[in-house]
């Protein structure tokens, strides 16, 4: 056991102290003329017709083209018995020449040879019935996915992914979305993927990355009828180029969501993701947008930009927060083109997520469970009848967590690390935690709840029964979080009634956080809805046994250890005798010495790592690839 002294005052303080937000020299909006701009390429002559060619008179002094025809038509005879002579491997061998010198010939001359085919096969369609274009739609997608597709994007060639995401730690989070943005695309990296990231340069991005950034460039962008600034910014943090977004007007203020301008602040990033490659140089295999604050890139994508070659994947992490609006911003803010506003509307409103779970190539969620339940009214928010359409093209991966930054064997904000092998350091993280929160140092299971404090998180089956546990038994709890007021005063009261056994910190603490999950014994998490859930994952890492309802990412983390094998208690239905009756459980075995250290071992070997999921989304990758 390494004992790490005076760990929780200094990392409470730490926790507790704001992130400086200096702000960053932005550069001049530019003129309409732009700086750099590329000069418009003057109009070739159109070449004459075949018929006009046939038709031209020849000079009357040249009588001799039809010698030299004939001479001709006698050498191509010739040539073709010749060949005829020819073994098959020289023949073959024949055939492959010109290939050989196709791709000799310069990228610029092959793109001038391809463009007349390229605008035929955009006109194309228009002249054919809708059934001949979903043929030819077929056959295309056909050849992408057999010889052709090795040209477009050589096999050896990384896999270029682009994570977009409205919020990434460390440089700016509220949730889940953040942890997950941060720890993945550091994950496909390491597996061999080029995954760069982008997102909003908000005013809450620390002097300590702005001084470390570097500019690309900036230009006017369209917001529908306006233009506004866009500059870019990028930076390289532990192995992974990250792109911001800067537009002070949208994003340098305290928070990241719930301004009255929000449709038009993300409207702005997602067009802003797909112009900033003019100055990136990042050309992306995928694009993959994530929840409603990036679901018009995908729509964008599809109705405006057309990239070639680029397919588009959209994760919904939670389906209650869609983005909707009403119609009026189809055309004052979101700027679709004329007959794509049906790619936005839903219900009589506009909904942002609907269009990016229509218009992407693939969809994902954040676990398997929480992908099959999506596809029922209770739990889809409306949008069920959208996503058992969209079905086919659906996949649940399970989400990781960061197992450098949560490791109970190398932890700078617990007073004691430990191990598996070495349980005793946990103990110290108990006890220590006890005086720091003024409880009796009492060798008694501490409960405790880190969590967003709403009822979506199964509040609401605990505030009937937690006096009673505390009363009724030799029990500790502990509560992290802030949320509905209501709740808050409910959770200072308990504290307030129970001064030996409860204590409330109604706060986002990230110091006290990483304490609760090392000092706790059990973990609450009896969430009515769930998508994927880190808490648990986390608990288990630091070897605190977590009671959850089976719901989304719960039921495929964590299985009831009641009867056997298991790393937690899970109870179904949600009520609160369900839940009540799951607690009393954890309890009772606690008492149980052997046993309990040994599923505290269990938990701890437990790969919730990201390197599992990794290997599942680049699968995904790899699917949608050539769609």
């Amino acid at each position: 056991m390494t004992v790490k002294k005076s760990t929780l005052t200094k990392a409470s303080a730490a926790a507790k102290a704001p992130a400086e937000t200096p702000a960053l020299k932005t550069k001049a909006a530019p003129s309409t003329e732009k700086a750099g701009a590329p000069a418009e390429t003057p109009a070739k002559k159109p070449e004459p017709k075949a018929a006009e060619k046939k038709s031209a008179k020849k000079p009357a002094t040249k009588k001799k083209p039809a010698a030299r025809k004939t001479a001709a038509k006698a050498a191509a005879k010739a040539t073709k018995k010749s060949a005829e002579k020819k073994p098959a491997k020289k023949r073959a061998a024949a055939r492959k020449e010109p290939a050989k010198l196709a791709a000799k010939e310069e990228p610029a001359k092959l793109a001038a040879k391809e463009e007349p085919a390229k605008l035929s096969a955009r006109e194309e369609p228009a002249k054919l019935s809708a059934r001949e274009v979903a043929k030819l739609a077929e056959e295309k997608r056909s050849r992408l996915e057999t010889k052709t597709a090795g040209q477009i994007a050589p096999p050896d060639e990384k896999l270029k992914v682009l994570f977009v995401s409205p919020e990434v730690q460390p440089f700016a989070g509220t949730g889940g979305l953040g942890e997950v943005a941060g720890s993945l695309p550091k994950e496909l990296n390491r597996l061999g993927i080029d995954c760069r990231v982008v997102l909003p340069l908000y005013g809450s991005v620390s002097q300590e990355y702005r001084s470390r950034m570097k500019f690309l460039g900036h230009k006017d962008i369209p917001v529908a009828w306006r233009k506004k600034y866009m500059g870019v910014f990028s930076l390289q943090h532990e192995g992974v180029t990250v792109y911001f977004i800067d537009n002070e007007e949208y994003f340098r203020r305290d928070g990241l969501y719930g301004y009255y301008d929000d449709c038009e602040r993300f409207a702005f990033f997602s067009r802003a993701v797909l112009e900033s490659m003019e100055f990136t140089g990042f050309n992306p295999d995928i694009i993959h947008a994530n929840d409603w604050q990036t679901a018009m890139v995908p729509v964008y994508q599809d109705a405006l930009y057309h990239r070639e070659y680029c397919t588009t994947v959209f994760t919904i992490h939670n389906v209650e927060y869609q983005g909707r609006y009403g119609t009026e911003v189809i055309s004052d803010v979101l700027g679709l083109p004329e007959g794509a506003a049906h790619l936005v509307e839903y219900n009589g409103d506009v909904n942002l997520m609907k269009g990016g779970i229509q218009t992407a190539n693939l969809v994902s969620t954040v676990s398997p469970s929480y992908a099959e339940e999506l596809k029922d009214p209770a739990c889809a928010f409306g949008l069920d009848g959208m996503i058992r359409a969209c079905s086919y093209k659906l996949r649940g991966i399970l989400n990781g967590i960061s197992t450098d930054v949560y490791d109970p064997a190398d932890d700078p904000y617990i007073p004691a690390c430990y191990s598996p092998a070495d349980l005793s350091g946990k103990k110290e993280c108990k006890r220590a935690f006890q005086e720091m929160a003024g409880l009796p140092q009492r060798d008694v299971p501490l409960i405790v709840l880190i969590s967003r404090l709403v009822t979506a998180k199964g509040i609401d089956l605990m505030t009937p029964v937690m006096d009673d546990v505390l009363s009724g038994n030799d029990v500790q709890f502990a509560v992290l979080g802030t949320g509905y007021h209501f709740y808050e005063d409910y959770f200072r009261g308990l504290a307030d009634r129970h001064p030996d056994r409860a204590r409330a910190f109604i706060e986002f603490n990230k110091g006290i956080s990483h304490q609760l999950y090392a000092a706790g014994d059990i973990l609450l998490m009896p969430s009515k809805s769930e998508p994927c859930g880190l808490s648990q994952m986390i608990a288990c890492r630091y070897g605190t046994v977590p009671v959850v309802r089976a719901t989304g990412g719960l039921r495929d983390s964590i299985s009831d250890c009641t009867l056997g094998e298991g790393n937690g208690f899970v109870f179904d239905s949600y009520d609160t005798d369900g839940f009540y009756h799951a607690l009393m459980n954890a309890v009772s075995r606690f008492h149980d010495t052997e046993n309990w250290q040994n599923l505290v071992r269990y938990d701890l070997t437990r790969d919730f790592s990201w390197s599992r999921s990794a290997e599942q989304y680049i699968d995904m990758y790899e699917q949608v690839r050539f769609h």
